[in-house]
């Protein structure tokens, strides 16, 4: 991910996995499941539930953790 100077952003969270981006993606791939029947859409939900839940629950409080880092 670099600029268009070939330089890495400045942005900090640039290299982060973001909650928001995953909880809209489980939505969306079972939307297109309601819509579609298309199985790959289920696997995809199933692959990203478990990461999501993986990786951004929060055991200790409770809670989901806003940021990643890769």
């Amino acid at each position: 991910f670099l600029d268009i100077k070939g330089h890495p952003s400045q942005h900090l969270e640039w290299d982060q996995k973001l909650w928001w981006v995953h909880a809209e993606t489980l939505v969306a791939l079972l939307k297109g499941y309601q819509l579609t029947k298309d199985p790959a859409c289920l696997e995809w939900f199933g692959k990203v539930h478990d990461y999501t839940w993986e990786h951004f629950r929060d055991e200790e409080y409770g809670e989901w953790f806003g940021y990643l880092n890769r």
